[in-house]
C-alpha cells in the first residue's frame, strides 16, 4: 500500500462503531502511528456521563484540547498517521448537546469560537473513512462492551449524534475526501485498506464504498 504510507487517516462514526479497531488494524497494517481517542484517561467522562449538562461544556474543552494536541502532534511528525476521531468531529457532539438542551448557547458559542481559532493551527486529514452503523446498531454495541461510563447512554441521544452526523459529512466532504462504509460487521483489513486507496485515488469528496469481503 505504498500510496497510503504517508497519508493522515482519519476514523469517524458513532460511539461504539468499531473505530479504534479499524484505526488499530490500518496502524499496523499501513505501519502508520495510531493516535486514539481519550477514553481512559479521560477525567471528565464518568461526570459527563452521570451529569451531562453540569459537565458538557467542560468536557467538550477537554476533547478538543486533547485532540489539538494529537492533531498537532501528526502534523509536526510528519509520515501521515491513523486518528481514531478527527477533532472535527468533536462539534458534531457540541451541536447533539445544544439540540437536547444539555449545553447553553453562549457556551457552544465559546466551544465554536476557540475551534475557529485553532483551525488556523491545523491540516486537514487526506481522508476521512466514516463507518456507518445505525443508532440502533450504536446501541447494541455500546450495551455489548459494558463500559460503566457509558450506562446512561439513551437511544434518543444516539439518534439525534446520528443526524448531527449526517450534516457533518454534507459539510466536511466539500473539502475533506470521504469515503462511508457500511460497517455492520467487521472487514478483513487488507481488503479495506485496498478500498480506502481505491476511493482516495478516485479523488471523489463523497463516495460510499462497496465491495465483497472474502473475510468475515
Amino acid at each position: 500500500m505504498e500510496q497510503l504510507h504517508d497519508l493522515f487517516i482519519g476514523i469517524a462514526g458513532m460511539i461504539g462503531a468499531g473505530k479504534s479497531t479499524l484505526a488499530k488494524a490500518l496502524g499496523e497494517h499501513l505501519h502508520l502511528p495510531v493516535y486514539y481517542e481519550p477514553v481512559q484517561d479521560n477525567e471528565y467522562l464518568a461526570d459527563f456521563y452521570r451529569d451531562t449538562a453540569r459537565y458538557a461544556f467542560a468536557t467538550q474543552i477537554y476533547l478538543l484540547n486533547r485532540r489539538f494536541q494529537q492533531h498537532q502532534e501528526i502534523i509536526w511528525r510528519g509520515g501521515g498517521g491513523v486518528q481514531d476521531r478527527t477533532i472535527y468531529e468533536d462539534a458534531v457532539f457540541a451541536r447533539t448537546l445544544v439540540r437536547l438542551g444539555l449545553m447553553e448557547d453562549r457556551d457552544y458559542r465559546t466551544y465554536v469560537s476557540l475551534f475557529r481559532h485553532m483551525s488556523n493551527f491545523m491540516c486537514r486529514p487526506s481522508v476521512i473513512v466514516y463507518l456507518d452503523v445505525s443508532p440502533q446498531r450504536s446501541f447494541e454495541r455500546i450495551q455489548l462492551r459494558q463500559r460503566d461510563v457509558e450506562s446512561g447512554v439513551s437511544l434518543e441521544y444516539l439518534g439525534a449524534l446520528y443526524e448531527e452526523y449526517e450534516a457533518f459529512l454534507a459539510d466536511i466532504s466539500r473539502s475533506v475526501p470521504v469515503i462511508r462504509i457500511d460497517w455492520d460487521q467487521f472487514r478483513d483489513v487488507e481488503e479495506m485498506a485496498t478500498v480506502i486507496e481505491r476511493e482516495y485515488l478516485r479523488g471523489s469528496f463523497l463516495r460510499r464504498a462497496s465491495w465483497s469481503p472474502t473475510a468475515g
